[in-house]
């Protein structure tokens, strides 16, 4: 008798948050040499909140992804230890 193939899933939850977070800091691979790392960022925001920043992103002539990545670049720059 044959096994059913193994469910293919879309991503699992880590086992261990600190080395799941560290993988963030390996090179990216397949994706070119000029390819930059990103890494998915989820929050959870009022409808309104997220209508009023889709608005002034198009004001803007710009994307929601570019506009909050320059703010928080912005707001979060880089220290003193924070990169190896």
């Amino acid at each position: 008798m044959t096994r059913p193939p193994a469910k293919v899933r879309f991503a699992s939850r880590p086992g261990d948050p600190d080395s799941w977070i560290r993988a963030a800091d390996a090179p990216p691979t397949g994706k070119g040499a000029g390819a930059a790392f990103t890494a998915r960022l989820t929050i959870d925001i009022t409808p309104e909140l997220r209508g009023r920043i889709k608005v002034a992103a198009f004001r803007r002539g710009n994307t929601v992804a570019v506009m909050l990545r320059e703010l928080l670049d912005r707001e979060f720059p880089p220290s003193e230890g924070d990169r190896p």
